[in-house]
């Protein structure tokens, strides 16, 4: 894994910190996850693999128009009916069997209780979900992180992209890799990571695109080191990375702990 994009005796910890406040006075809270309940979180991530957002919530729409984002009608629902209203998200069938092998999973091993799942030890809550078919990582970790708020860094394409283009991991870096540099230099603070990727997924959506990036315009062009002999302007006399992320962290955001699960 390469880090080069931070100048010299300034930390990798500091870089993404500096990152965070830039794209927080530019974009603003993204007030991720858009849902209402933990199981809207839950769906929504399964969801939304190998499609947009766009489609995945246009199925949200129909399970909520069914009675289906209410864990008892979720339950009773056929596997026919789930399939029918995935259908816009795409790959409808694999999608459905895997709601429904989530439910069936969370009912024999945790009683239907999420707060029992997302009470266990992070990592074995994770390594739980990861057994379950149809979820991988970047699906486990949403669910861990948007809907029980357990620290896991949602180190996705648009996060993967923004780092490499930055020289903070290498471009053949995968999920894994970009997930340990991030919890490595970050405090380990759902909040944060909840409006950090939320932030990295709006930048790399404006500017930092798959094949033409636009860097004009981008808020983050300035610290591009291969693009220009000019060094960012970091502040060292600011607090520790700790103390400036824990300011932005005592936000209550996301779905709530009383929700019905």
């Amino acid at each position: 894994m390469q880090r080069t994009a931070q100048p010299l005796g300034v930390e990798p910890g500091e870089v993404l910190v500096t990152y965070y406040e830039v794209l927080l006075r530019q974009f603003g809270p993204q007030g991720w996850w858009p849902a209402r309940t933990r199981l809207e979180v839950i769906l929504g991530a399964i969801l939304t693999q190998n499609t947009t957002w766009q489609n995945a919530a246009r199925a949200v729409v129909r399970l909520r128009e069914a009675g289906l984002l209410r864990w008892p009608r979720l339950r009773q629902a056929t596997i026919q009916e789930i399939e029918h209203c995935v259908r816009p998200a795409g790959y409808f069938r694999q999608k459905a069997r895997t709601i429904r092998t989530f439910v069936e999973w969370l009912d024999a091993m945790h009683q239907g209780s999420l707060d029992s799942l997302f009470a266990q030890p992070p990592e074995t809550a994770r390594a739980q979900l990861l057994a379950l078919r149809g979820l991988g990582p970047e699906t486990a970790d949403a669910i861990l992180l948007y809907a029980g708020r357990v620290p896991f860094f949602v180190a996705d394409a648009y996060t993967r992209r923004v780092l490499a283009r930055h020289g903070m991991i290498s471009e053949k870096d995968g999920y894994a890799a970009a997930q340990r540099f991030l919890h490595q230099h970050l405090p380990a603070d759902d909040k944060v990571f909840n409006e950090f990727h939320a932030l990295l997924v709006e930048v790399g959506k404006r500017h930092c695109k798959r094949k033409r990036p636009e860097c004009l315009g981008c808020p983050l062009e300035p610290f591009l080191q291969v693009r220009s002999n000019r060094k960012p302007q970091w502040r060292a006399e600011d607090p520790t990375v700790g103390n400036r992320f824990h300011t932005y962290a005592r936000r209550e955001d996301g779905i709530k702990a009383h929700d019905a699960e």
